[in-house]
């Protein structure tokens, strides 16, 4: 067994971490500032934490536009990146000045929302408005802040393509999600020939 204490560091190429809590779904966040210049980033540490009501949410290491705008305004939208649109969700990565568009840098056509301000990304198949319910800065066990915030937010209002809905039942292999693996730059998709269906006990 290859052990070690994460304070003193992994001793490997790559901190195996992200490796093993994987596969993810990537948080690709759309958000608008007050004075209302888009923003549009991938966060592969992004989940779902609630069912009634939906809650969502990323965490970003350091303050980044989009905690700082979720921050000011109190929305953000959610969009489902596609393995169509891993060209587009890694050029959103890219480390730019705030008054860039990334919709515009990604060739990204937005689409307005419903409930909140930041657009959504049209040709993602599924994607959810969000409010802010809090924002969070993690600490280590010892009590000290980290440089990394938690984005929480309720889902307001969710958009579905019709095309990947099969009687009634949101078809994620239709959607064909992206899905980051860790790595430095390893991601997946999913095939049918893996699916495993199994129902809880007592469902």
């Amino acid at each position: 067994m290859h052990s070690y204490e994460p304070r003193h560091g992994h001793g490997l190429a790559h901190d195996p971490l992200n490796s093993i809590v994987a596969p993810r779904p990537i948080g690709w966040v759309s958000t608008r500032s007050a004075a209302g210049v888009v923003n549009l980033a991938p966060y592969s540490f992004f989940n779902l934490f609630n069912y009634t009501p939906p809650v969502v949410g990323f965490a970003s290491t350091g303050w980044k536009d989009s905690v700082a705008n979720v921050r000011e305004t109190g929305e953000f939208v959610w969009n489902l990146a596609t393995a169509a649109l891993a060209e587009q969700m890694n050029a959103t990565s890219a480390p730019v000045p705030a008054d860039v568009d990334e919709f515009a840098l990604a060739g990204l056509e937005p689409a307005p929302s419903t409930l909140v301000a930041p657009p959504r990304v049209a040709a993602s198949p599924a994607a959810f408005e969000c409010r802010l319910t809090e924002v969070v800065r993690l600490k280590d066990a010892a009590g000290r802040e980290v440089d990394t915030w938690l984005v929480l937010g309720e889902a307001v209002l969710v958009h579905l393509d019709e095309r990947v809905l099969v009687d009634g039942v949101f078809d994620l292999l239709a959607a064909d999600p992206l899905l980051r693996a860790g790595g430095p730059g390893d991601y997946y998709t999913l095939a049918p020939e893996r699916r495993l269906r199994m129902q809880r006990p007592g469902a």
